[in-house]
Parts: C-alpha cells; sequence; structure tokens
C-alpha cells in the first residue's frame, strides 16, 4: 500500500464509519475504483481502532463514568442499579453476538462478505430496512429505557455489519428505530456498543497480521497507521456534526444515497469496468 492510498483511504474510513453508509463497503468500493484492490478486512479493522479512538475521546466522560459504575457494581449488586452500571452490563451483552458470529464466519469476512456484488446488494436491501424504521419509529424511547432483551436486539443488529454494505450504525440505528427510540438516542449507544466489538476486533486483526494469520490481504504497517491516524481525527469532527443533525434531521439523505451508489456499483460490475472479487486471475504460462 502506498502512502496516498493511506491517505485517501484514511480519510473515507473517518468520514463514513459512523454515518449509515458502511465504512467496510466504501473502503472496498474506494479500493477497487481506483485500481488499487481490496485494501482487505484487516487494513478496515485496524483502522477502524482510530475512529473508536475518536468515539472514546468525545464520550470521554460517558465512559469514563460507566466504566465505574460498571466497577462498582462488580463487588456490590446494590450498585447494579446504577444507569451508568446496568449501561456498561448492556454494552456486554450486547457485544456478545458480534464476537460469537465474528469468530465463526471470520474467513468468510476477510474473502466472500468482501464480493462487490454482495456489498451493493447489502447497500440497497438495508437501505430500504432503514427508511422504514424511520417512517414507522415512534422515537418516544431514550437510553435510560433499555432492556436486557433490547440490548440483545441491538447487538445482533450489529452483528449484521459483519457484511460490508449493512454499516455497524446504519444496522444499529435501525434496530433502534424499531425499538421505538430517539435518533439520537439510538445513535448513541451505536457508538458505545460499538467500542468492544470494534477495538477487540481491531487488534485481535492486528495480532493476526504480526502473526501471519491474516487472510486476504496483508498488512503494511506504515501506511494503515496513518490511515488509522487520520481516520481518528475525521471521524471525531463526524460524531459531533452527526449528533447534531439528527436532533432535527431524518435517514433519507443517507438511503438515497446508499440506494444509488448500490445500484451504481451493480452497474459497474455488470458491465465489467470493476471486479467484484478484486482477485486478479493469474497471467498464462508462456507456451514452451
Amino acid at each position: 500500500m502506498s502512502w496516498v492510498e493511506a491517505v485517501v483511504l484514511g480519510v473515507v474510513q473517518g468520514l463514513t464509519e459512523f454515518l449509515p453508509i458502511s465504512s467496510s463497503a466504501h473502503l472496498r468500493v474506494v479500493g477497487e475504483a481506483f485500481g488499487w484492490g481490496d485494501p482487505g478486512a484487516a487494513f478496515t479493522a485496524i483502522t477502524q481502532i482510530g475512529t473508536e479512538a475518536a468515539v472514546l475521546l468525545y464520550f470521554r466522560r460517558e465512559i469514563g463514568r460507566i466504566v465505574r459504575a460498571w466497577l462498582r457494581s462488580l463487588g456490590d449488586r446494590s450498585a447494579r442499579s446504577d444507569p451508568d452500571a446496568r449501561m456498561g452490563w448492556l454494552i456486554i451483552v450486547g457485544t456478545v453476538p458480534i464476537v460469537v458470529l465474528g469468530l465463526l464466519l471470520q474467513d468468510r469476512i476477510e474473502t466472500t462478505f468482501r464480493d462487490l456484488r454482495i456489498v451493493a446488494l447489502a447497500l440497497v436491501a438495508f437501505s430500504l430496512v432503514l427508511y422504514w424504521a424511520d417512517r414507522v419509529g415512534t422515537r418516544k424511547r431514550e437510553l435510560d429505557q433499555l432492556t436486557v432483551g433490547h440490548g440483545i436486539a441491538f447487538g445482533f443488529a450489529q452483528a449484521m455489519a459483519l457484511v460490508p454494505g449493512v454499516s455497524r450504525s446504519g444496522g444499529t440505528i435501525t434496530m433502534g428505530l424499531f425499538l421505538g427510540y430517539s435518533r439520537s438516542a439510538a445513535a448513541r449507544y451505536s457508538f458505545l456498543l460499538a467500542v468492544p466489538a470494534v477495538l477487540g476486533s481491531g487488534f485481535f486483526q492486528a495480532y493476526e497480521a504480526l502473526t501471519g494469520g491474516v487472510a486476504g490481504e496483508t498488512v503494511d504497517w506504515g501506511p494503515t497507521l496513518l490511515a488509522t491516524v487520520l481516520a481518528f481525527g475525521i471521524g471525531l469532527v463526524v460524531i459531533a456534526w452527526l449528533l447534531r443533525y439528527l436532533d432535527r434531521g431524518s435517514f433519507t439523505p443517507f438511503v438515497v444515497y446508499r440506494v444509488v451508489l448500490g445500484l451504481a456499483l451493480l452497474a459497474l460490475v455488470g458491465a465489467g469496468v470493476l471486479d467484484p472479487t478484486g482477485v486478479t486471475a493469474p497471467a498464462p504460462s508462456p507456451a514452451p
């Protein structure tokens, strides 16, 4: 990976991680569109450490309260009624689905699921689900009304983002809307729920890369670290903007964008302009 690729992909990661448009899909598409090929699931997961670091910084006071209250609840059962301690437990419960499915489907996540045809179909299909949820959701619940059952439902929605094109934030926000949560509440929980899963995935992929266990593209550490730093800075700005936007705006612009991008991808793949798998066939051997 060149330094130019790192800059472009780091900016893309930062811009798209928190919007319901799928950062992994955009990294896959941009890499293919510029002729760089698939940057790989490992690169995607590692650069997401940067955007999750932005979440840790932006929500540092809230996360600090949650961690402290959760730790107190380990030794004091009465402390489990604290809303922050309860949120800590609900984040753990909501993280279980993506951890289990991520381990079970690791090879497919790194290879099969990155086919551009699957990405395009996921972009279109889940945009329609998001649109539906934004229309029928009552948007009356806030995070202090979060239940264990809802936490698990959020977790399974987040796990669907193992397929590029679904979107981690889009999946969890969609579930939140269906469950009656406000747009901003669903988004905030989406950001908090992603922290352990994304950091765990990123550091796991980093370990796999260092030990040679990554399927697909290998990791070029210098450019990857640069992309991660860029993703952190841009992601911090996007978090602040999105939370302000959701106080007054709908998800319709994101839905339209996803549909247009998905259909354009299908057209370009069908026309042979883009290679859906990003795998170049080996050159034929010279005749003897």
